[in-house]
């Protein structure tokens, strides 16, 4: 995989550690609850909550089977389907190997936060 970097060294990408609740819920059922989330601000996008795996509920996931896809400034990303949708269709995903750039979000999973229900508590 080649890093969009090279192209663009001045590529913005900023990792914030919150200590806030943030909680990730899907029709009433929690996905996710953290005080150990990392923002992500990426240039040119929303804001996005990365929960660290240990307080990700994947028994209530399922790993989309072949579908990935591929960010330049990021690395290559699986996706997880919650366990009661119907039909299974993506609502989170995570980066098992980022670039060193942004390392610090790996195993990390991101919701689309157009399809669940998150939450921040102080």
């Amino acid at each position: 995989m080649i890093s969009g970097y090279g192209a663009q060294p001045d590529y913005r990408i900023d990792l914030l550690v919150r200590g806030n609740l943030v909680l990730a819920s899907l029709d009433g059922t929690t996905l996710a609850s953290s005080r150990r989330t990392i923002l992500l601000d990426e240039q040119g996008h929303r804001l996005v909550y990365y929960f660290p795996p240990d307080d990700v509920r994947f028994d209530r996931l399922t790993l989309v089977a072949g579908k990935t896809s591929f960010c330049p400034f990021k690395g290559e990303a699986q996706y997880y389907a919650a366990i009661s949708a119907a039909p299974a269709s993506a609502v989170a995903w995570r980066y098992p190997g980022p670039f060193a750039q942004v390392a610090a979000i790996t195993g990390y999973v991101a919701f689309y936060q157009h399809l669940i229900f998150l939450t921040v508590q102080d």
